[in-house]
């Protein structure tokens, strides 16, 4: 059973999204035993309810999943639209029979919905982040979240000042 199509999940990602309730940012991580975990939810220009799920491994740095779910109508499930990894483990594409090391990007797909998989099993190398913080402002970003972009520390320690 096909959910959404490539195009309606392209839509999906692209459709500008604000916070519901008065944030203005995301939510801080809260440790929950092995990891530490935040959700925010934000509505879509075009009424979807949508959700960013941030969790991030206490004991291994690469080990992070930042995703972005939009409820299905008329359901209580969500449906994952993009998710980005950290490097801590190898991804394997059944389809494709492709191995994805490193940094890697999950994007639903109609194809992977037609085969039976979950809807996010195909992934691609992601060259966008290095970080947790970086995958987080990705999907800031390239999911039109109407939030404050988070700070990239790195470039605010060795700005320069003056020529």
């Amino acid at each position: 059973m096909v959910t959404y199509t490539d195009e309606e999940i392209d839509d999906l990602i692209q459709i500008p999204k604000t916070p519901v309730g008065d944030r203005t940012d995301l939510p801080r991580l809260r440790d929950t035993g092995m990891h530490a975990r935040a959700t925010a939810l934000f509505r879509g220009d075009d009424g979807n309810e949508f959700k960013v799920v941030l969790r991030r491994s206490r004991a291994n740095a690469l080990d992070f999943s930042v995703i972005l779910a939009v409820r299905v109508p008329r359901s209580n499930r969500w449906f994952r639209l993009r998710r980005y990894n950290g490097r801590s483990h190898v991804h394997r594409n059944r389809i494709e029979g492709t191995t994805v090391t490193g940094f890697h990007i999950h994007t639903a797909t109609e194809r992977y919905q037609r085969s039976g998989r979950r809807e996010d099993a195909y992934a691609e190398s992601a060259t966008r982040y290095g970080d947790y913080e970086g995958a987080v402002r990705c999907l800031i970003r390239e999911a039109n979240l109407a939030i404050a972009p988070r700070p990239n520390l790195q470039t605010e320690l060795f700005q320069q000042e003056g020529p």
